[in-house]
């Protein structure tokens, strides 16, 4: 049976959604990874990333995607590159974007992103920059991302984590 594009409700999370967000995470990124990472890389990388990040979900500028009343999609973006400080003006950093692995290609990341872009342009961004894993390079081209380069995340000494840079002007 083919799968029905859903409009899911997508509104700014808060501190609340911390164990939705945690556990969509959690669930959805060791699926949805594995096919483009090596064990070896998964087995480092997953424990550092699969976690919900606090100060996104206050930020006022991270969503969850609803349907249902059941978290499916989460995603944000920041001034703040991830691990380090404000960037130029204007420039926002996509952060943390995720669809359940139950959910995929159903419209929920488009919707998602977006709301994140229309957000991002509001508040005076006009470029976005991502660090794509390798499986979401696809999407975020669908939503006019333009590739840069690979580059190696720097998750912890020692452990690194092959991304894709992109970026999109708003």
């Amino acid at each position: 049976m083919p799968q029905v594009m859903t409009n899911p409700h997508v509104r700014i999370a808060t501190p609340d959604d911390l164990m939705a967000v945690d556990a969509l995470i959690a669930q959805s990124y060791p699926i949805l990874l594995k096919a483009d990472y090596a064990p070896s890389v998964l087995v480092t990388a997953l424990p550092l990333i699969s976690r919900a990040q606090p100060e996104l979900l206050s930020s006022g500028s991270y969503f969850v995607a609803e349907i249902d009343d059941e978290v499916v999609g989460a995603g944000g973006w920041t001034m703040a590159a991830p691990g380090a400080g404000p960037s130029a003006r204007g420039v926002g950093h996509i952060r943390h974007v995720v669809t359940s692995h139950r959910h995929t290609r159903l419209g929920i990341g488009r919707s998602l992103m977006s709301n994140v872009k229309l957000h991002a342009k509001g508040s005076g961004m006009v470029r976005l920059d991502c660090l794509s894993t390798l499986t979401a390079v696809p999407f975020y081209q669908s939503m006019g991302f333009d590739l840069l380069g690979p580059v190696q995340v720097q998750l912890r000494p020692g452990i690194t984590f092959p991304s894709i840079r992109m970026q999109t002007f708003v």
